[in-house]
């Protein structure tokens, strides 16, 4: 049919999901840096870095939850581990 327009019709379900904001500073050159990609959308970067970050600390919160030592116990083994390190690598 000549001179006749189609018109698709296309039925887009879109699920809301209630979020807090948050503000993120930055330096003024990592923000010229990202600017220099402007269809990158940096907020869904930020949210995909921070559930990796989260996802990790709930598997060390995990890993540690049944541990006898206190937070001074690892904090004196730590400083022995860096101390020991020190020595080998002078």
């Amino acid at each position: 049919m000549a001179g006749t327009k189609h018109l698709n019709i296309y039925t887009v379900y879109t699920y809301y999901t209630k979020m807090a904001n948050i503000t993120l500073a930055v330096p003024d050159e990592l923000k010229k840096e990202m600017d220099q990609f402007p269809d990158m959308n940096w907020s869904e970067v930020a949210r995909a870095s921070i559930r990796k970050r989260v996802v990790l600390l709930e598997k060390f919160r995990q890993f540690t939850k049944d541990s006898e030592l206190t937070e001074e116990d690892a904090i004196r083994i730590g400083r022995k581990v860096n101390e020991g390190l020190s020595k080998r690598y002078k």
